[in-house]
């Protein structure tokens, strides 16, 4: 059984607090796909999460370079962007087995792009498009997953 929930930011900055939110609640290893159009804030959110884990430094969108790594306190968190990928074969090429090992942390833009060679996520942001901000819809695939909506819920007004 999958778990759904809404959370609406009414802007970016509201956005990167609620990427800081849902980090603190995310244990090492787990994986997040992140789906919306160009511009929707996917990479604003990674940057609060990133925040959220202690990171102080610049976090760019690694549209040109497909994976960003980020070496953490907590573990390492790596941030994926699969709008170039041609081919999910490419995955193989990048060294995606490689990332998997051990307790790292999976930030991937554009899933879908990579479909059949990524892990299943523990929780699915959708990101859309509001008159006034952008509406998050998460849905949880894995136990793991429910677990930090449950905690979400929570601990979001």
């Amino acid at each position: 059984m999958s778990v759904t929930i809404r959370h609406h930011c009414p802007d970016a900055e509201a956005q990167q607090a609620f990427g800081a939110s849902l980090a603190g609640l995310c244990p090492a290893g787990c994986t997040i796909h992140l789906v919306g159009d160009l511009g929707a804030g996917k990479t604003t959110l990674v940057r609060g999460f990133l925040r959220g884990r202690g990171h102080d430094g610049p976090v760019r969108s690694p549209t040109y370079t497909l994976v960003e790594p980020y070496e953490l306190a907590d573990g390492t968190v790596y941030h994926l962007d699969l709008y170039r990928l041609g081919d999910p074969e490419e995955l193989e090429y990048l060294g995606l087995r490689d990332l998997l090992g051990g307790e790292v942390t999976l930030l991937i833009e554009w899933p879908e792009r990579g479909a059949g060679w990524l892990p299943v996520p523990d929780l699915t942001l959708h990101i859309s498009h509001l008159p006034a901000g952008r509406d998050i819809q998460l849905t949880a695939s894995t136990p793991e997953g429910e677990e930090i909506c449950q905690a979400l819920l929570r601990v979001l007004p």
